[in-house]
């Protein structure tokens, strides 16, 4: 990277903080006293989907933790600690957890938060979640003892118990109402009153464009110095505004122009204009991350058969992807392994055939194999997306390149690719056969959180991948007696996702965030979902 040329490319560009404060104007005139202390952020996505257990997109999750509270939470260091949880105990034969909840928790309606609450949501959350599912897998019963106390008994000593209740990927298992956790877990609720540090101020929504939260003043905060996503969630300021800027240029424009405090996922090329702006500090956390995803649809040819999902090794090139997405290389990482590099499950065990050269004929007599004779190949394209477009357009040059394969592009925005990826009808009746996307590599670390490992057939991901012995692997892991026969099983692990392909990846980089250091402090540097509390406006 050429960071004098950069620089001078990124001033020419920031006169478009003019179009962004503008923009901003219109959005918040009007809508905050002058008295109030507001907090404007810019998210990697819009939020389009207020359950958060209805998808795993990041965004729904940082919706999520702005107006839900968890029952543990993961410090900076991603250890377990407790939050709504007062204290908890487990039985000699570590089959009962008995949880008691700390005095105080109320949602925004003004009710308290009780153990039904609890008993409720997790259910709800355990028929989404893929980490949920394996929990409630080994379930025997979650039961309210009473308002305060709940009892989660189990069929076998099951140890990531807390460790799961914790995670900080998507889907978060947070605590809702009676009244919405009751709700089929196939369908969305719509009345969003959490008992988290902020209440979502739904008359303000404004999809495409805003979204807005304003402080719980009947939140009551641990203790403990807030760290992560754990101890106190003291909010400092009155509002917080979600600004939808869909362009990257705009968005740090808005941020050198001072009309935005944070940004989440800053475009690396723009980095060195931020680095060089005075006030404006650049931050990430050691195990920050994120892993591409080339997800391929199981149920329909040709990747239903395993052969032309192997194919895809000869024919992908992981560094391609970064290359375009993080040219910066200090923020990439060629990365072969499922769970992601720098984890203690990091492991490259059967990724011969993706590290080997590009190799077109083999691909081809692959999938000739699996029966494909031309068909149209649907690829769900998001154009809105700050990697994912990129990503896209890598790939399809890559498939194009293959020579002979015949391409269904589908342009559409990322909202839509979320509702598409979903149905299981074939791509002639508006299903699929790829799509993009991401996750963290702090939920990619072990095979339980890592939702798109699993091959649990119905139960599994989009895509539906299907594969008895990984998810034997899977379950084997979960109840390994120690780090080092986990280690093991992973290596196992690895060699058959790399045999049965439930996705590609395609590499592992770091997204700082960006915020004016001279107008908010406080900020807290997490691997996963970015916590608005804390942040205090100068």
């Amino acid at each position: 990277m050429n960071g004098t040329n950069d620089k001078r490319n990124g001033l020419r560009r920031v006169p478009a903080a003019l179009a962004a404060a503008a923009l901003l104007a219109g959005i918040a005139g009007g809508t905050a006293l002058a008295a109030e202390k507001v907090l404007r952020a810019t998210m990697h996505a819009d939020v389009r989907t207020v359950d958060p257990f209805w998808t795993t997109q990041t965004i729904a999750g940082i919706h999520g933790m702005m107006v839900y509270d968890t029952l543990f939470s993961s410090d900076h260091n991603l250890k377990a600690q407790p939050q709504m949880v007062e204290s908890w105990t487990v039985s000699p034969d570590r089959l009962t957890y008995t949880f008691v909840l700390r005095l105080g928790l109320k949602f925004h309606d003004g009710s308290p938060v009780t153990s039904k609450d609890v008993v409720a949501s997790m259910n709800r959350w355990g028929k989404r979640d893929g980490a949920g599912k394996q929990l409630f897998g080994y379930t025997a019963s979650l039961t309210a003892k009473d308002d305060k106390t709940f009892e989660w008994k189990l069929k076998e000593p099951y140890g990531l118990v807390i460790d799961t209740l914790a995670k900080t990927g998507t889907s978060i298992p947070f605590v809702m109402r009676e009244k919405e956790a009751m709700v089929d877990p196939m369908q969305q609720i719509q009345e969003i009153i959490g008992s988290g540090p902020f209440a979502f101020k739904r008359d303000e929504w404004v999809p495409g464009s805003k979204t807005v939260y304003v402080k719980f003043k009947d939140y009551a905060p641990r203790k403990e110095p807030a760290s992560g996503h754990a101890g106190g969630k003291v909010v400092k300021v009155d509002r917080v505004e979600f600004v939808w800027l869909p362009d990257p240029q705009t968005a740090q424009s808005a941020l050198v122009a001072g009309e935005i405090d944070y940004l989440e996922n800053p475009q690396p090329d723009f980095l060195p204009i931020l680095e060089s702006t005075p006030g404006i500090k650049i931050e990430s956390h050691p195990a920050m991350g994120t892993m591409g995803i080339v997800q391929l649809n199981h149920l329909h040819p040709p990747f239903n058969n395993v052969k032309a999902r192997q194919a895809m090794y000869y024919i992908l090139n992981n560094a391609d992807y970064l290359n375009t997405i993080a040219a910066n290389k200090d923020l990439q990482r060629l990365c072969f392994s499922y769970f992601g590099c720098g984890v203690e499950m990091e492991t490259d065990a059967g990724s011969e055939a993706y590290k080997a050269a590009k190799d077109y004929k083999k691909a081809e007599a692959l999938f000739k194999e699996a029966g494909y004779n031309g068909e149209p190949i649907t690829i769900l394209h998001a154009t809105d997306h700050q990697y994912i477009n990129p990503a896209n357009q890598v790939m399809i040059q890559q498939l194009r390149k293959a020579g002979f394969l015949k391409l269904d592009v589908q342009a559409m925005d990322w909202g839509s690719v979320v509702a598409r990826r979903a149905k299981k009808e074939a791509p002639a009746q508006g299903g699929w056969n790829i799509f993009i996307t991401g996750t963290t590599v702090l939920s990619s670390s072990t095979p339980i959180t890592h939702v798109s490992i699993g091959m649990g057939c119905e139960k599994a991901w989009f895509g539906w991948p299907c594969d008895a012995k990984l998810e034997e692997l899977r379950k084997a892991w979960a109840f390994a007696p120690d780090s080092a026969k986990r280690k093991e099983i992973a290596i196992e692990l690895s060699k058959r996702a790399y045999e049965q392909v439930p996705y590609v990846s395609f590499g592992q980089w770091v997204n700082p965030v960006a915020y004016r250091a001279d107008r908010i402090s406080g900020v807290l540097p997490v691997p996963s979902v970015p916590p608005m509390w804390n942040i205090e406006k100068k």
